[in-house]
């Protein structure tokens, strides 16, 4: 396990060459992946979600595929389509764009609810069906998606089914000063995103991907993360909290953290640390706490505080 530890850390070196300053970000968004899970950034454009997703395919070796959410992007452009082939004399079918293993999703929010419906199956079955044929998709299959921030031109708020498909969700942000001088002063012939090489071959990724769930949690660390998405379902700031596949996410992230950071077992402090990323995306508030302008992320301190942390380090 040592040794994959000292691997993952090295790809959050790596992909830290081609996006300066963001070294939270990356870590847990390849948390994410070592989850299996998928990843939704809500920002502004150009601060680079593009070269994440690139940089992430790079150095895990990873095929990757882009696609740009318009309303006029078709649920088959994604699933796949057959399509007659005269030489053949037969339709022949075309897989769609997720036929990859790692998709990035730009702007998901612009496109039409029947279209983002059309990721459903993929990102929960890692499958498709198309023409009544179900065909299965490369593993490892993740997405990365990009929303727009609500009220931008063109877009509208993802159905609640598809958000919670999400591992989970954070915003990269404009970088800071320095970081922004290093990437100025990196501007050349090349991106640095090219100059990346990979450092986990996919069979190695998926063999890091089991290994994290030999990772021990406590019952009481168990009760303890349960409580926590619980909480979010009667505090007076929801109207509708994070349901049962939240605790799911929140159990494989709190694994893939602890074992990121060189462990055998989870504390109450893993857990805390991705509550807010598994959670932030399933809350919906309600009509008081947005006229008062409370936010989702002091709704979710005030979640954390609320419930109790268990009085141990949980190991086994």
């Amino acid at each position: 396990m040592d040794t994959y530890a000292q691997r993952a850390a090295e790809v959050v070196r790596q992909v830290e060459r081609a996006l300066f300053g963001k070294a939270r970000e990356i870590r847990e968004v390849l948390l994410a992946v070592l989850a299996n899970g998928h990843i939704l950034l809500e920002d502004i454009p150009g601060v680079g979600k593009t070269t994440l997703a690139m940089a992430f395919s790079k150095t895990l070796d990873l095929e990757y595929r882009r696609v740009q959410f318009t309303p006029d992007v078709l649920p088959s452009d994604l699933t796949g389509f057959s399509v007659y082939r005269r030489e053949q004399e037969a339709f022949v079918y075309q897989p769609g764009i997720v036929f990859c293993n790692l998709l990035l999703a730009d702007e998901l929010n612009r496109t039409s609810p029947k279209t983002q419906s059309a990721l459903l199956e993929a990102m929960q079955e890692g499958q498709v069906t198309a023409e009544g044929v179900t065909r299965k998709l490369p593993e490892p299959f993740l997405v990365i998606a990009t929303q727009n921030p609500l009220g931008s031109a063109g877009t509208q708020p993802l159905p609640e089914s598809e958000a919670d498909r999400f591992a989970v969700s954070l915003s990269l942000g404009y970088p800071d000063l320095e970081s922004e001088l290093s990437m100025a002063r990196s501007v050349g012939v090349t991106r640095p995103v090219d100059a990346l090489w990979p450092v986990l071959s996919r069979a190695e990724l998926l063999a890091m991907q089991t290994a994290i769930h030999d990772v021990y949690i406590h019952e009481k660390v168990y009760r303890y993360l349960t409580e926590l998405v619980r909480a979010t379902r009667n505090h007076v700031n929801v109207a509708q909290g994070a349901g049962p596949r939240a605790t799911i996410a929140l159990v494989k992230l709190s694994k893939a953290a602890a074992w990121y950071e060189g462990r055998d077992f989870v504390t109450p402090a893993d857990v805390l640390e991705q509550f807010p990323y598994v959670a932030a995306h399933r809350l919906t508030l309600n009509a008081n706490a947005l006229t008062r302008h409370i936010t989702v992320r002091e709704t979710l301190q005030q979640i954390a505080g609320s419930v109790r942390k268990p009085p141990i380090e949980a190991r086994r």
